[in-house]
């Protein structure tokens, strides 16, 4: 998990290319930033990759910022300019210009290399997300830049940045104007880098990979942003199950392919804890974790000393390490690689249980820290609000405070005491003998109102906080216990009557069931709203009838498919399915029996595997679209004999989604390189393409036309993940608004029939629901969560009476639109109503009142 280093060169294979092109870019230029997103390789690519090729020619410094980056820039270049580390870091702080003064030191030394010297900033964000200081941070990048622009300068600078913090770095302006012409892009590997990747280091260790294992590995990992980390976990696994020097497909089956080996792993390491153990691991995972606002969480290194230092502690690190979540450098420790945190569930619940009492957390962490190099000086202990949001803390034990921040708090609040009381003994007597007086004259005749006031009002309060707590317990425990889950967020919503209660009830009032006993990829729903279709990895497509929505039924397999099924559309007037995947062909087949699905016709995709595909409005057209970015346009007036109209280039990634006007008139086509393409079809065989624009900040993964014309939603990543844009004029889109809420990547929007509502599902387990009645002001109507993993796609029915939702662990869930009625009906079915003891847990002081009795 851990990235390439400079003593790993000799196994780094790959990325060869890239390489000799940021070597050359440096011998040119100065300054060079690389840019790519969490697990494209960036920091292997610096250490294993760019060191070892220039540490001949120049002398390298590898350096990352941490929470003090100047700090830790003095201490890795104090040794070889023959300074002090304190000095030098003073000499930074007060003139930036020294850091290239340094560099021309180093060089000048006797026993220096010839040439430059090169510093390599590896994990450039942690300047924004681990130093609070923004002077220090300010400094750094002065000193960065001044010491690859200065005249003389004998420093060439590389810096390594998350793609998710390049708004981060245009807060700067000398940094804007030192990365204009210096930005190496770090994209996903093609097949053949792939392949040198799984092949190369086992040929070097005398192992071989079966060609079935090679061609799942290139396959799954082909275009895929961010794949390596767990590519590499899953080569260990799959290494740990080889079949003497034979590297197997099956041994990667059995560590749970690329997306789950790593997941596997971890709930491997953590099943084998004890109980201490696994409270502890907790709180050393989220001790690790830096909470991100409008970004990804990412990881964040911690000294031993900031750990307890108990037999607990010390026996769990050890074992994290030993499973490679953790590595361990001298007396740091931090996360072996981010892709941990968005692969390891169990770990992204913990993250996203409390995201501000996180962020207190790390607050208390750097205070106490800070007390402590003070000599545990009083002047640096919490006051006021700090004080306050930092003792809720100590109310529950899901933080896990260490022995030094226990000692801090304790400290800070005995301040506090000590005081308070000095204050008070100052005026209490005169405001004793006051208050007295005034007390006793109204006494006698305010305290039964009051009493009864303040009893009610204490009622109110009591029961308004007992129901949101216990709504956000109900859509937690809903996947293990629906049945009380959904009583407790009922009684929730009687107690306190609002938004969050009531977007917690229908999160559990759902209907649910597993569609697929592997990862779903597709759905849609028939015409006449009764046939529902998925579509998996397992390489079938699953039929649904969903006429009760309470009750869906099994009636159908449709199979055939060579490999996964990424894609699934239902024809608008006849009950046809077309279906399309990694074998890269389209399929369509007459459901008209869903019991007897019959084959119709073949749609050859010339070597594309299929991600997306669509209908036109009136049935006679067929567009579909996958890796090579390319989309096609099919004639299928008669399904048997489908026609290729015309093929649609100018995508740059893979094609993610493909959508009809209501006319019919215009395709709109999204792709990962985050641009839509708008294309009119009006003309018979030629297409005319009358816009194309970047439509998300981080690729664009849905797109959508609205029945109500000229309106086209557009999802993916980003702050706004959600976009409407007025198409009216079809050469000249219109951003009309952005869609905020969602802490993930949106991959599915859909609208009502009336096109006054908007469903959007994210990787964030959650579905929203806007009103977009007034395109330009859309409002939040609903939330549901309660969902394991991301949710993948989402549909409304065509009637607009029921909401569709498919979760990547195989599971569907059916809604009904009509909330009042979901509400009215949430005791319909059979339920043991709640017992007294669970009342007591949960309502306690409150009336025992089972809402399904």
């Amino acid at each position: 998990m851990r990235s390439f280093r400079e003593q790993d060169a000799e196994w780094f294979f790959g990325r060869e290319q890239l390489v000799a092109e940021l070597a050359e870019r440096l011998e040119r230029q100065r300054f060079v930033v690389l840019i790519g997103a969490s697990g494209s390789g960036k920091s292997s690519l610096l250490r294993a990759g760019l060191v070892p090729r220039l540490q001949s020619a120049m002398t390298t410094v590898v350096v990352t910022p941490g929470p003090k980056p100047l700090e830790e820039c003095a201490v890795r270049l104090a040794a070889l300019a023959g300074v002090t580390p304190g000095g030098l870091y003073k000499e930074l702080k007060d003139d930036p210009g020294n850091l290239g003064r340094v560099a021309r030191q180093i060089t000048a030394r006797p026993h220096a290399d010839d040439g430059d010297m090169l510093l390599v900033v590896d994990q450039f964000e942690e300047t924004f997300t681990l130093c609070r200081d923004m002077v220090e941070q300010d400094r750094f990048v002065e000193a960065l830049v001044a010491a690859a622009s200065a005249e003389g300068s004998r420093c060439r600078v590389a810096l390594g940045v998350h793609a998710d913090f390049y708004a981060h770095c245009t807060h700067h302006p000398l940094l804007v104007e030192a990365m204009r012409d210096a930005q190496v892009p770090v994209g996903p590997m093609n097949l053949d880098e792939l392949r040198r990747v799984v092949v190369k280091p086992a040929q070097q260790a005398g192992l071989t990979v079966e060609s079935a294992l090679l061609a799942t590995l290139m396959a799954q990992a082909h275009r895929q942003v961010g794949v390596l980390p767990l590519l590499s976990h899953a080569l260990l696994q799959t290494w740990r199950r080889r079949r003497g020097s034979l590297l197997t497909l099956d041994a990667l089956d059995a560590a749970g392919g690329i997306e789950g080996a790593l997941a596997k792993s971890a709930e491997e390491f953590y099943e084998d804890l004890d109980a201490d153990q696994r409270t502890t691991a907790r709180h050393l995972f989220m001790r690790l974790t830096a909470p991100a606002a409008g970004t990804e969480d990412t990881k964040r290194r911690v000294t031993r000393g900031e750990l307890d230092e108990d037999h607990i502690t010390t026996s769990v690190v050890e074992q994290a390490a030993a499973a490679r979540l953790v590595s361990l450098d001298r007396d740091r420790i931090e996360i072996a690689h981010e892709a941990l945190i968005g692969s390891w569930p169990r770990l992204r619940d913990w993250l996203a249980a409390d995201r501000d009492r996180r962020r207190v957390h790390h607050q208390l962490t750097e205070a106490a820290e800070t007390w402590v190099s003070l000599g545990e000086d009083p002047g640096a202990l919490y006051r006021g609000t700090r004080l306050e949001a930092a003792r809720q803390l100590t109310e529950s034990d899901d933080i896990g405070l260490s022995t030094r921040e226990h000692a801090f708090l304790l400290g800070s609040l005995a301040a506090a005491a000590a005081e308070s009381r000095l204050a008070v003994r100052g005026s209490r007597r005169l405001r004793v003998l006051i208050t007295t007086l005034g007390v006793l004259a109204l006494l006698t005749t305010a305290t039964t109102v009051l009493a009864v006031r303040a009893n009610r009002a204490m009622t109110v309060q009591r029961n308004d906080a007992i129901a949101l707590n216990v709504a956000a317990e109900a859509t937690r425990m809903y996947p293990a216990a629906p049945a009380l889950a959904t009583q407790l967020a009922l009684v929730s919503y009687r107690l306190k009557p609002d938004r969050n209660t009531l977007n917690a009830l229908l999160s559990t009032l759902m209907t649910t069931w597993t569609a697929h006993r592997s990862e779903a990829y597709a759905l849609d729903v028939s015409h006449d709203s009764t046939l529902l279709a998925t579509g998996g990895r397992d390489r079938t497509v699953r039929l649904w009838d969903i006429r009760d929505p309470r009750q869906p039924v099994r009636v159908g397999t449709v199979e055939g498919s060579q490999g996964a099924v990424y894609a699934v559309a239902m024809h608008p007037g006849k009950r046809i399915l077309a279906t399309g995947g990694v074998d890269e062909v389209v399929r369509l087949w007459d459901v008209t029996r869903p019991d007897r699905p019959r084959s119709v016709s073949l749609l050859p995709h010339h070597g594309d595997t299929v991600r997306a595909m669509a209908f036109s409005p009136d049935g006679r057209t067929l567009a579909d679209a996958g890796q090579s970015g390319r989309a096609h346009v099919w004639d299928i007036t008669d399904p048997r004999r489908p026609k290729l109209r015309a093929v649609l280039p100018g995508h740059t990634d893979t094609v993610r989604s493909v959508a009809f006007s209501a006319d019919g008139r215009l395709l709109a086509t999204g792709g990962q390189d985050a641009s839509v393409r708008l294309w009119d079809l009006g003309a018979p065989g030629r297409p005319t393409l009358r816009a194309a624009w970047h439509a998300q900040e981080l690729g664009v993964f849905w797109v959508e036309f609205s029945p109500r014309a000229g309106l086209l939603a557009t999802a993916g990543g980003g702050v706004e993940a959600v976009r409407l844009w007025d198409t009216t004029e079809p050469g000249r889109p219109r951003l009309v608004a952005g869609i905020c809420g969602h802490d993930d990547v949106v991959g599915g929007v859909d609208f009502s029939r009336d096109g006054r509502t908007l469903v959007s599902s994210s990787d964030d387990r959650s579905v929203r629901i806007w009103d977009v009645s007034t395109p330009t002001a859309p409002r939040n109507r609903a939330l549901l969560t309660a969902y394991d993993t991301a949710v993948m796609g989402v549909r409304f029915s065509p009637d607009g009476r029921t909401l569709v939702s498919g979760v990547f662990d195989g599971t569907v869930r059916l809604l009904t639109t009509d909330f009042d009625q979901a509400v009215s009906r949430a005791c319909d079915a059979p339920r043991r109503p709640i017992s007294r003891d669970s009342w007591q847990r949960y309502f306690a002081g409150v009336p025992y009142r089972p809402p399904c009795a």
